[in-house]
């Protein structure tokens, strides 16, 4: 990948204050693009009120439903490239604010399509959807792009919800009606990395509880998880933009971006692994019986493989480094965050 296509170029990313979202732009920082994040406020306890002073942004806090103000400012901005993060990302908030979930995550990314397809300039945009898309039937099998979509919460069928109105603003609006936008989903697995303290979140949790020397409790520890840094997705996002931009090959397709290496990685050997920098770690078990959680869910990675010539480049001990060394870095060293560090060494990998 060469990541100097990105100097200079003009980088529109909504969801910038969220976990995701502000270490893409930290990427794109490094890289010299210029970017205009779209977004709620930052959560007082956010990556992104880590690293906002050290980067170079411009900053635009609203919400993504407001459809008229997404419009000026694409129009006016003229992005080249667009990176769409902004959701409620939150399974549990699914069930406390479902219809919020719903329009944030299906109507949200109607709003970026329709305003992104007025502009008569070349731009590419990859949208940002889940794993959680797929009708998880806990299959030992990856699913593949064309598998089927559904949910059984609110979260989930938000996002399968997203990809099917997705498709359909595709060949509705934009295929063989509009020469000058290119647009892909990207579905990314369960990302882990430093800096995300979501609720309801088991590395949040964890290094919340340690810090204090409290017992963390967890739930489901034999359930397995495709384990994978954030970095790892996002730079499948950053090859996907690079390719819709040089070529209209995948334009309106579609792509996983997850770590199938892992195989049988429950939540428990993962902890435990985690775990080591921080003395006196402990958790229990706690069976929660607030909403359904899958036990087993996979992607398959073989379409970005070929197409997109992605893979994951760090192994299952490399991301467990990159996770406790961050925290233990914050927690430990008087708040030193690890961000841009960790960026570069990936890219040297």
């Amino acid at each position: 990948m060469n990541y100097s296509f990105f100097n200079n170029k003009k980088i529109l990313v909504t969801g910038h204050t969220g976990f995701k979202g502000s270490w893409l732009v930290c990427w794109l920082s490094l890289l010299g693009s210029n970017v205009l994040g779209v977004s709620l406020k930052p959560e007082k306890y956010s990556h992104f009120n880590l690293i906002k002073n050290k980067i170079k942004i411009k900053n635009k806090f609203f919400d993504i439903r407001d459809e008229k103000k997404l419009k000026n400012i694409i129009i006016n901005f003229k992005p080249d490239i667009v990176f769409h993060l902004a959701a409620q990302a939150i399974v549990s908030n699914s069930f406390k604010k479902p219809k919020l979930t719903y329009e944030t995550n299906v109507i949200g990314i109607f709003n970026i399509l329709n305003s992104l397809s007025l502009l008569k300039k070349k731009c590419s945009a990859v949208i940002i959807t889940s794993d959680k898309c797929y009708k998880n039937k806990e299959l030992k099998r990856g699913y593949h792009e064309k598998d089927e979509l559904g949910g059984s919460d609110f979260y989930s069928a938000s996002k399968a919800s997203a990809e099917i109105l997705f498709s359909s603003f595709f060949y509705s609006f934009l295929y063989k009606k509009n020469r000058f936008l290119r647009v892909s989903t990207a579905r990314a697995g369960n990302v882990v990395g430093g800096g995300d303290w979501s609720k309801d979140r088991l590395i949040p949790d964890c290094m919340r509880m340690w810090s204090k020397n409290k017992v963390v409790e967890i739930r489901n520890p034999k359930s397995t998880r495709p384990w994978q840094h954030v970095l790892e997705a996002l730079n499948g996002y950053l090859i996907l933009a690079h390719n819709l931009h040089k070529s209209k090959n995948n334009n309106g397709e579609s792509f996983n971006f997850s770590n199938s290496q892992i195989k049988n990685f429950t939540v428990q050997k993962f902890i435990k692994k985690i775990s080591i920098k921080f003395k006196n770690a402990k958790w229990r078990v706690k069976k929660s019986g607030k909403f359904k959680e899958s036990n087993l869910l996979q992607l398959n990675n073989n379409k970005s493989k070929k197409i997109l010539k992605w893979k994951n480049k760090m192994k299952i001990n490399e991301t467990i480094e990159f996770i406790s060394e961050w925290y233990y870095s914050f927690y430990k060293r008087k708040k030193k965050v690890l961000t841009f560090l960790q960026i570069k060494k990936f890219m040297e990998l």
